[in-house]
């Protein structure tokens, strides 16, 4: 039997109608395949590795010259460690300042060489602000306020400085003491005896090879109130003038000048200077 085939234009029509459908169903489904598509949530980046924090600089290092044998400003402890009032205000002052300090003995004679010389960085000694050290070196603002004394026999009948223009004196060699003398006597006078440091012009005294001695206020008052088995007493007279200790520096040194000038005024401010003239000077106020 034949098998019955429809026409070719029916087979024609359906073949069309099949890709029609096709095509309809796959533009149906990616539009809705579009239409469906959300966008992709952004992936938050990872955060970056946050770096190490960098060291704090570090504080500078300034070495500093002192004599330590002017008690109490400068002295040794039973330890050898070098302390006092200067030791200690400067000390509070560099920290304000963001410094460190390194205190290095220093004998007087040779401090002010050492420093021109770069050797020491600053000089802090119980030193007088005077118009002829500023011709040379630069000081800071004043720290502390001075004037002479005189340390007699309590016996003695000295009264004031001009009872010693024929007497033996002692002083400590380049200091403001010293000059004092000198004036009251003449630079080529026999009696003017000059010593290292003032604890020894002071031992002088009390072995009577002087008859009096000639130094700052402070010495010669902490010296008295440690030692009164030496049976000293002390003088002031109208014509000694204040004076006033200052750090010194090497000429021209203006930033570390700057340094210094503003962690002393920060100390006064504070109140941690009032703190440590009490610790070494209130006993003797």
């Amino acid at each position: 039997s034949q098998i019955h085939q429809p026409p070719r234009a029916a087979l024609s029509m359906t073949f069309k109608r099949q890709f029609l459908q096709s095509v309809a169903a796959l533009s149906v489904g990616l539009f809705l395949s579009g239409c469906g598509k959300t966008t992709p949530t952004p992936v938050a980046a990872e955060p970056a590795a946050s770096a190490p924090a960098a060291p704090a600089p570090a504080a500078k290092v300034i070495t500093v010259g002192t004599d330590p044998t002017y008690a109490p400003f400068e002295f040794q402890n039973e330890k050898g460690e070098i302390v006092g009032f200067d030791i200690d205000v400067l000390r509070a002052a560099a920290q304000k300042a963001g410094l460190e300090v390194k205190f290095v003995s220093t004998p007087w004679e040779g401090a002010f060489t050492a420093l021109a010389q770069g050797d020491r960085d600053v000089l802090v000694s119980a030193i007088t602000i005077t118009d002829e050290r500023k011709q040379t070196m630069d000081f800071s603002d004043p720290y502390f306020e001075a004037s002479q004394l005189i340390a007699v026999p309590a016996a003695s009948t000295v009264s004031k400085l001009d009872d010693l223009k024929n007497k033996k004196i002692g002083v400590q060699t380049g200091t403001t003491g010293e000059e004092v003398v000198v004036k009251l006597q003449g630079k080529t006078s026999t009696n003017i005896k000059r010593f290292e440091s003032t604890p020894l012009a002071l031992a002088e005294l009390a072995a009577g090879g002087v008859d009096a001695v000639v130094a700052d206020n402070g010495v010669v008052t902490h010296y008295l109130a440690n030692n009164p088995s030496a049976g000293f007493k002390s003088i002031t007279d109208a014509g000694f003038a204040p004076e006033f200790y200052g750090v010194a520096l090497k000429k021209g040194n203006t930033e570390l000048l700057a340094q210094i000038n503003k962690g002393l005024a920060d100390i006064k401010a504070d109140g941690s200077y009032q703190a440590i003239n009490d610790k070494y000077f209130k006993q003797a106020k």
